[in-house]
């Protein structure tokens, strides 16, 4: 993963996004993981760090993996853009574009049997629909065929830490556990 991650990403050039960056954020984790945890972009803190989720949505995404019995070390974590969008807004269809070949050399490198798609902007970008994450979440989707080697991966579509932060009710909480639990369940891991 290293030198994917030297020689393409930390230079990239190929949109706007590279002028404000302080740190490209490329991932961390297990680059042999089963599961890969995928967000839409970089907030401020994890561009001053150039580490992905590592700010109050990294925090609880940390508390998530822990619920699975697991820590942030047996799996991958990474965004579709690796550069920080002005304002924390959702990328666009160029800036996604632009970053696309870099989250698909990662996802080939590591050929992870389960993708839990973070919100919207990854749902959007990973299964090339419009679909609301609120319609798609629970239910298993399929990678469209972006390359042979990726056709077994399963994606679950589930809320992002970010809203939970915001929107933090019993009933939300329930569904990303449950979500969760079927990511388990898919991975062969025990149910909690």
């Amino acid at each position: 993963m290293e030198g994917l991650e030297t020689n393409e990403v930390l230079g990239c050039t190929r949109c706007g996004l590279c002028r404000g960056r302080k740190n490209v954020v490329f991932g961390e984790g297990n680059p042999d993981a089963r599961l890969v945890f995928i967000g839409e972009g970089p907030g401020e803190e994890e561009d001053k760090q150039g580490r992905p989720f590592v700010g109050r949505a990294g925090e609880l995404l940390t508390k998530m993996i822990r619920a699975m019995g697991l820590k942030r070390a047996d799996v991958y974590i990474c965004n579709v853009i690796k550069c920080r969008a002005p304002g924390n807004r959702s990328p666009t269809a160029d800036e996604v574009a632009a970053c696309w070949d870099h989250l698909v050399k990662q996802l080939k490198i590591i050929r992870p049997r389960v993708i839990a798609a973070l919100g919207n902007p990854a749902t959007h970008a990973l299964l090339h629909t419009t679909a609301g994450i609120s319609r798609l979440r629970g239910q298993w989707q399929s990678l469209p065929m972006l390359d042979a080697d990726l056709a077994d991966i399963k994606v679950m579509p589930t809320f992002h830490p970010a809203y939970l932060l915001r929107a933090y009710t019993p009933e939300n909480r329930q569904k990303v556990w449950s979500d969760l639990q079927e990511v388990m369940r898919e991975l062969g891991m025990p149910s909690k």
